[in-house]
């Protein structure tokens, strides 16, 4: 069986769309994958302020939202098809753009109507992948484990820091996966106190000093002595992250709280006691933090091509299209904590 998929990827770091085209073949009980054309389309200035923002908006400004971003995404893929000349593909997997998480209250939102972008595409869409494994009782985090299961088995472990940092392990056999802690999505707020969209390379927290007090405080968060599985949002930044910062200096926050990822990141790695861990995602990208990491485990650092780094998560939805569109399960209970394993996405 071979398929083509898209999948589209919109993390909370807001730094654009991922859109990822990629073949997928099954032989027997094993998948193999291929890349075939992957791009970032960034947003604009009002993309990126309407989406920053959406949490404050209004029912009904929410609903004509979620279908004004439906119809953007069709377009942004419908563009990606004619540019590249694309043929033969099977379906459209879109995570949409995550306004409000909060499993414990049974809802979870992603807007971006995937009817929008089936009406400009023509092509099948896959779309809210979250929300069935919340009303299953489950976190609707993290997703990407079947895809780190079934297409990068060879790790011990997959860490993807984007937004948070989120890490997918074999355990007895079962795969488990929860989000460990924030990442792009504190330091690249305080990097736009010094004009830039981020810490490039962690240089500015480089320069800042580790307040030990604030440390102290961040590692003793409840979150982290919390059993998996379990998932961040960014409520949960707004009330235990972003309240601790006034008054306070941007680089002595980057460098503790670069300081603060990594010591919760090193702290998991040893728990489980990983030989090598795939790292993906824009932090990846953050030397500084890479180093602080690499400081505090015995782990072996996987850095894979830059293709695999940008696109993973896209690279997985899209897998996770291809499988619900077969009615295969897409979602793993012991990842996200729901009452069992499932296909989950509205097709439109």
């Amino acid at each position: 069986m071979v398929f083509q998929a898209i999948g589209l990827m919109s993390g909370t770091s807001l730094d654009g769309l991922d859109i990822c085209l990629a073949k997928f073949e099954k032989q027997n009980s094993t998948w193999k994958f291929e890349i075939i054309k992957a791009e970032t389309l960034s947003y604009s200035e009002h993309w990126e302020n309407q989406l920053r923002n959406s949490i404050h908006l209004s029912a009904e400004e929410l609903l004509e939202l979620h279908s004004e971003y439906g119809f953007f995404l069709g377009k942004a893929v419908k563009n990606f098809i004619s540019k590249y000349n694309l043929q033969n593909i099977d379906v459209i997997a879109s995570h949409g753009h995550t306004v409000f998480h909060q499993p414990q209250k049974k809802f979870t939102l992603q807007i971006g109507d995937g009817r929008a972008i089936k009406f400009e595409t023509g092509l099948p869409v896959v779309y809210d992948f979250r929300s069935q494994d919340v009303l299953m009782g489950g976190n609707g985090a993290p997703l990407v484990p079947i895809g780190d299961e079934l297409l990068f088995s060879e790790y011990d472990a997959c860490l993807n820091l984007g937004g948070f940092s989120n890490i997918s392990l074999k355990l007895e056999d079962r795969r488990i996966a929860f989000d460990i802690a924030p990442v792009n999505i504190v330091l690249n707020k305080l990097a736009l106190n010094f004009n830039q969209n981020y810490d490039d390379k962690g240089d500015l927290a480089r320069e800042g000093t580790i307040d030990t007090e604030l440390l102290n405080k961040l590692n003793s968060l409840q979150f982290y002595s919390q059993s998996h599985p379990k998932s961040l949002g960014v409520e949960w930044c707004n009330t235990n992250v972003f309240s601790l910062i006034e008054n306070l200096d941007s680089k002595a926050f980057l460098a503790t709280f670069t300081e603060h990822a990594a010591e919760q990141i090193s702290k998991v790695f040893n728990q489980y006691q990983l030989n090598k861990v795939l790292f993906t995602g824009g932090g990846t990208y953050n030397s500084f933090l890479i180093e602080k990491i690499k400081e505090k485990t015995n782990s072996e650092i996987i850095i894979p091509e830059k293709q695999i780094i940008d696109f993973k998560e896209a690279l997985i939805f899209a897998f996770m299209g291809v499988l619900r569109i077969n009615n295969e399960i897409n979602v793993l209970s012991s990842a996200t904590g729901s009452c069992n394993d499932h296909s989950s996405g509205v097709i439109a």
